[in-house]
């Protein structure tokens, strides 16, 4: 939005510093200006960027509120005088049918007005700012949200049948809006009507039917408070965006209409006319509750000064200080009592002070404990608690002003109870020449669906950002596809990833959290060749194989089982299962998966379940010296049924726990689909064994008597020894 520096100035007759000082100083408290232009004699323009939690600075008053608080100088109140009203037979009827949508509407009916052009003040400043001009009356209204924020809307009273209803829409109802364009209403719209249509979306676009014409005689100026929500979900629903909806949907002031009616009023009477009767103010106590009336809350300097450290000033935050800083924002401070106060704080309905209480503080006569009663200021719906008053004290007192020194700290670290098995995996990847990424804690729904350890865990998202993200991740795979299709895309195709982080289950009320490790590995990832399935079988292993465990295998399930997860290619994955628990998945993406993300090469890919890893200890290196002694290798060449597995040969061989077996693996595995060099159903092994003692040479006949053994279990295993 754009702000005029002269504007503002007219707001602190006693400010005497440089736009460009004061673009600087807003900025360093948040207010951020991201561009300063001169404009020679009417001063400069600031091109600001406010943060949605900051309607109430939406406006030139609202920045020179921020000013006056900074540089600690008077604010002019705003001018709500109005020629003396005409008498009226009776008040304008106002009807709110939706107290929990509309907390307050007001009326002002203006007779014998005259729509001219702008002139003056309003069509310098509207031309400075390069802001369209329509006509004085519907200027004035644009020109009050500019100066102090709160929209505003003007009806030509003559086109109106009966009071007004602030009412829902009837399903199918139709309203042509000020763009020309005929909507359909729909049953959840908030809308502002007489007795006989609608003439308006509230707080988004007025009607084109009731709208100022150069014929307009009578006006009824209309200014309100509207449920943000509500406000929102109708700018949404018809795709229109104002600079109403803009402010309402954030929350606007509740005490705001009066001020802006008689604004509003006071420019359209410019030119000509008078008012008739009294402002109609109708307000729903409930609404002034949730935004006015809120409780107080109790502000300790101490806890303050606990919170932000100490400040290069060696005054620092001081009593006074923060009261007047408090102060200047709009909050009503008074000393804490202990006892309920019969004189509770109040707030004028002018925005642009806060009234206190008969036990106002001021920064001369603050609390001397430092321990405060805050009114909060009903433009400011964003200060809720006591951090959030801190917050602003260190905002206005400058950020930069503080020592860079870390608050005070009692007690020591404490690592998470798997720290340290973390740690260990980590070191395992990077030295197996994985790298380590990090993905989104979002997904879409179709991907936690697909994903998910078991079915119906997925967790949404209250409050998502998007469709696509609309889910807490019930695994950590969606994310490591997308890093590995986004490298893909981007030509880098080769890449072998990691990410270790949380995986989320349950439901909305109860969401469990569970470390997961992923990885995925694509093109000539490893050793400058295609990645495979034994890569990760291998990476599997070495991770696995860091903690103590009696039972660990690999298998996987029949294709037409349905236990096999959809994401994975049937033949080319397995399962690793730990101490009889299955610790996670890996294989080669399926190709139909494949195909829906357009990635057109093998993607291998996995996740172990560390939750479930974790109830293993970590393996404790063993150190032992080197043997002296000779080491005796001998080859057993056997023929074994294909439906054999190095699992049993292992688990075979381990069971004759011979101690002077130091090492045994297969050195060669032959298969002959025509049946010339082994018989078909069948694969040659030759398994290559080392014996060796660390107490002595050993005896041929000891190494023929563990030959005889080994040569028995594979046997046992189904084998026959081949001569």
């Amino acid at each position: 939005m754009r702000i005029l520096t002269d504007w503002l100035r007219s707001y602190l007759p006693e400010f005497s510093v440089s736009d460009r000082q004061l673009a600087d100083d807003l900025t360093l408290r948040g207010i951020a200006v991201e561009g300063v232009f001169d404009l020679g004699a009417h001063g400069s323009v600031f091109e600001m960027d406010i943060t949605t939690n900051r309607v109430d600075a939406m406006n030139h008053y609202g920045i020179a509120r921020e000013a006056a608080t900074i540089y600690g100088l008077k604010l002019l109140p705003l001018d709500t005088t109005l020629p003396r009203a005409m008498p009226a037979s009776q008040a304008f009827p106002v009807a709110i049918e939706e107290p929990k949508l509309c907390g307050r509407f007001t009326g002002r009916v203006l007779r014998n007005a005259s729509i001219t052009a702008s002139r003056g003040i309003v069509a310098d400043r509207f031309r400075l700012l390069e802001q369209k001009l329509i006509s004085h009356a519907v200027d004035a209204t644009n020109y009050v949200t500019l100066a102090m924020g709160h929209p505003t809307h003007a009806f030509d009273l003559d086109k109106l049948e009966g009071g007004i209803i602030v009412r829902r829409a009837r399903k199918g109802e139709k309203l042509r809006t000020l763009d020309g364009i005929e909507r359909t209403l729909d049953s959840d719209d908030l809308i502002i009507a007489d007795e006989k249509k609608a003439l308006g979306l509230a707080g988004v676009i007025g009607g084109w039917d009731t709208m100022i014409t150069p014929e307009t005689k009578n006006i009824l100026v209309e200014a309100a408070w509207f449920d943000p929500a509500t406000v929102r979900r109708s700018s949404k629903r018809h795709l229109v965006h104002t600079d109403a909806s803009h402010r309402f949907e954030r929350g606007a002031d509740f005490n705001a209409p009066p001020v802006a009616s008689a604004l509003v009023s006071r420019i359209i009477l410019e030119a000509g006319g008078h008012p008739q009767g009294d402002l109609v103010d109708v307000a729903i106590p409930d609404a002034a509750a949730r935004t006015v009336h809120r409780a107080r809350i109790t502000f300790s300097l101490r806890e303050a000064q606990r919170i932000l450290g100490p400040a290069e000033d060696p005054q620092g935050i001081t009593s006074s200080l923060a009261a007047k800083i408090l102060t200047g924002l709009g909050c009503g401070v008074r000393e804490h009592q202990p006892a309920p106060s019969s004189a509770p704080l109040r707030q004028d309905l002018d925005p642009s002070r806060a009234v206190l209480g008969v036990s106002s503080v001021t920064a001369a006569d603050a609390a001397p404990d430092g321990i405060f009663e805050i009114a909060l200021p009903s433009w400011r719906l964003d200060l809720e608690r006591e951090i959030d008053l801190i917050e602003e004290i260190a905002r206005v007192y400058g950020y930069n002003r503080f020592r860079n020194t870390l608050p005070a700290f009692s007690g020591s670290v404490v690592e998470l109870a798997w720290a340290e098995k973390e740690a260990a995996i980590r070191r395992t990847m990077l030295a197996l020449g994985w790298n380590e990424a990090i993905s989104s804690t979002f997904c879409a729904a179709a991907e936690a669906a697909l994903f998910a350890r078991e079915p119906g865990s997925a967790v949404a998202m209250g409050n998502p950002l998007s469709e696509e993200a609309g889910m807490l991740r019930s695994s950590l795979l969606p994310g490591m596809l997308d890093m590995l299709a986004l490298n893909i895309s981007r030509d880098v195709e080769s890449a072998a990833l990691f990410e270790m982080g949380t995986a989320f289950s349950g439901s909305p009320e109860r969401v469990e959290e569970r470390p997961a490790l992923a990885f995925g590995a694509t093109g000539n990832a490893f050793d400058h060749r295609d990645a495979e399935f034994y890569d990760l079988k291998g990476t599997v292993s070495e991770v696995l194989g860091r903690f103590e465990a009696r039972s660990l295998y690999f298998d996987r399930f029949p294709v037409d089982s349905g236990l096999m997860p959809a994401w994975l290619h049937p033949g080319r994955s397995a399962r690793a299962v730990v101490e009889g628990a299955t610790v996670g998945w890996f294989g080669q993406l399926h190709p139909a998966e494949a195909e829906r993300r357009k990635i057109r090469q093998a993607v291998l890919l996995g996740e172990i379940w560390l939750d479930r890893l974790y109830r293993q200890d970590l393996r404790q290196p063993a150190v032992r010296d080197l043997s002296r002694f000779q080491p005796v290798r001998r080859d057993f060449s056997v023929l074994l049924p294909d439906r054999v597995l190095w699992s049993g040969i292992a688990a075979s061989v381990e069971a004759l726990a011979i101690p002077e077996l130091q090492s045994f693996a297969p050195r060669e595995v032959l298969r002959d689909p025509k049946g010339r060099l082994v018989p078909a159903g069948q694969y040659s092994l030759l398994l290559g064994v080392v014996f060796q003692s660390h107490e002595r040479t050993l005896r041929e006949e000891e190494v023929q008597a563990w030959s005889q053994q080994i040569v028995g279990a594979l046997e046992d295993a189904g084998g026959k020894m081949r001569v």
